[in-house]
């Protein structure tokens, strides 16, 4: 099982300052920027994120070390 871990920060100077626990040296991380741009769903797109949220909100969650060994399979 895969330890994971979700954190935020801030470019600073170049470098990604992370709140929180630090990571280990040689962690595989992934980042995702928060676009500063609008962006546009399709109707379809807008339904299928508001179930989504639903779905979690109802408890109905999927376990992250699954997923992440999904996405890796799939790669």
């Amino acid at each position: 099982m895969r330890d994971v871990k979700i954190a935020s920060g801030t470019v600073t100077h170049g470098t990604i300052v992370v709140k929180g626990d630090a990571f280990s040296e040689g962690e595989r991380v992934t980042v995702l920027s928060h676009d500063r741009e609008p962006f546009r769903v399709s109707v379809e797109e807008k339904r299928m994120l508001l179930e989504s949220i639903a779905q979690g909100d109802r408890g109905e969650l999927v376990d992250a070390d699954d997923l992440i060994t999904e996405l890796d399979e799939s790669n």
